[in-house]
């Protein structure tokens, strides 16, 4: 598992008490990284070792604006409800999972 993963299954084990939450597990994987999900849904996901979390597109554009995010995929058009963390600290990673699962959760 990757720093990155055991970063997520981390910071998402503070939402076990959440009904509907799936924590990443050492498993079977879903676009080949580990994924937190919400009633099946993807909230967010460790892809080449960042952080990438599902948001309304005015946030992720706010978090693009700032820096704090990047858009995702690099490499691609973005999608508009992706965004890249740039950073790696476990307490921004807590927030933006948060929001996340709030979101998807709808």
């Amino acid at each position: 598992m990757s720093e990155a993963e055991e970063r997520l299954r981390s910071v998402a084990a503070a939402f076990t008490d959440v009904p509907g939450v799936v924590l990443p597990a050492a498993g079977p994987r879903h676009f080949g990284t580990a994924t937190l999900r919400v009633h099946g849904r993807i909230a967010a996901m460790t892809p080449h070792e960042h952080l990438v979390v599902k948001l309304p597109a005015r946030r992720v554009a706010e978090l693009v604006a700032s820096g704090e995010g990047l858009p995702f995929p690099v490499d691609r058009p973005p999608m508009r409800e992706w965004v890249r963390v740039a950073s790696s600290d476990p307490d921004v990673w807590r927030g933006l999972v948060a929001e996340a699962l709030a979101f998807v959760e709808g």
